[in-house]
């Protein structure tokens, strides 16, 4: 089965992974025309220049974005923490469009600028962070490091930030529901337990189906100390998902899981191709630096966001972000490369009615 099929399997199959109801309606002796919906794409992007310094004050025009090659036009823009700013609310076809996802009850989109003009109400500051701890048999050893290194990251998140935090083995622990309570979090990571087989490709695809839920920045941070040997769905699958909901995802692993020559492969390429990074730390104090490196990243991303313009695939689309202007050559750029419109909303049309 192909890596396409396999998705569009699993899309069909676990209803977790549908925003929406699918709805088929059929005129007796005609075919339908089958739309899919595209929402607001929403995209995480790292500007590094040739010594690997963030690149900070850039503003939208200074961006270029493409899909499929078709220019876009940039909806929403916001730099680190910084509130969001509403460009353009409404998509190619003139119509406001909408967002069936949970709102962050710290937006605010009441304000309102003169003359009509598009409204610059201020999006969530900071980032949905979802943390998925390994708890499996593989970390009996150093179990305790790693919670201590994770307790020191979440304290260490700008205010705005949630925060939520999952464990897994062979099942999946939503331990703390994302949070602006710290308490919780921290209270979740010092209670878990370490035991069972390792499904982390079943839990994380459910984490990334949690995190899709909520509208703003999210990010999944995985802290994995080994293989997968208990998952059913393939880890292209979960990439793939992550790409389509806009979630970087963050591995942090140890000396031990690099060893693992498949394992660390997978990790590089999920994290590359969602726009986020792989770790690999040698001790405890390397697993400090990969989050403290990771909160640096939240701090300096760039939140692009744009309603796709028509665009006849319904396939994969692929995503291009390129830095203009003076700056254009000495930049690097980090985000996701592109994403499969998900048939969360999916309408239909016979010919002739």
């Amino acid at each position: 089965m192909s890596r396409r099929n396999s998705l569009s399997l699993i899309l069909l199959l676990l209803p977790f992974l549908l925003s929406g109801t699918i709805r088929w309606t059929m005129a007796q002796g005609s075919q339908p025309n089958i739309r899919v919906n595209v929402e607001l794409v929403q995209l995480n992007v790292a500007v590094m220049d040739r010594k690997g310094n963030y690149v900070d004050g850039l503003r939208p025009s200074d961006f270029e974005v493409t899909e499929d090659g078709i220019p876009q036009r940039i909806a929403n823009f916001g730099e680190g923490n910084e509130a969001t700013r509403t460009l353009v609310d409404v998509g190619p076809d003139g119509r406001q469009k909408p967002d069936t996802r949970v709102p962050d009850p710290s937006s605010d989109s009441s304000s309102e600028t003169p003359q009509g003009l598009p409204s610059m109400s201020a999006a969530m500051v900071g980032a949905n962070v979802f943390i998925l701890f390994d708890t499996s048999n593989y970390m009996y050893r150093g179990f305790v490091f790693a919670q201590d290194a994770i307790t020191e990251f979440v304290r260490s998140l700008e205010g705005p930030d949630r925060v939520a935090f999952y464990s897994y083995s062979r099942d999946l622990s939503r331990s703390a529901s994302l949070t602006a309570d710290r308490f919780q979090v921290l209270r979740g990571v010092r209670t878990a337990v370490a035991g069972d087989d390792a499904a982390l490709y079943n839990a994380l695809l459910m984490t990334v189906k949690d995190a899709g839920q909520y509208t703003g920045r999210k990010v999944v941070v995985v802290f994995s100390n080994g293989p997968d040997n208990s998952s059913m769905v393939p880890p292209e699958d979960v990439a793939e998902l992550a790409q389509s909901e806009g979630i970087p995802i963050y591995m942090i692993s140890t000396r031990d899981a690099r060893l693992d020559p498949v394992s660390s492969a997978v990790f590089r390429r999920m994290s590359a191709a969602t726009g986020g990074e792989a770790y690999f730390a040698k001790d405890w104090k390397d697993q400090q630096k990969a989050f403290a490196s990771i909160r640096e990243d939240l701090a300096h991303l760039y939140s692009i966001s744009y309603y796709p313009q028509p665009n006849p695939n319904r396939g994969w689309r692929a995503i291009a972000v390129k830095v203009v202007g003076e700056r254009s050559k000495s930049c690097h750029i980090r985000t996701r490369d592109g994403y499969r419109p998900l048939p969360s909303q999916v309408s239909e049309r016979v010919p002739g009615s």
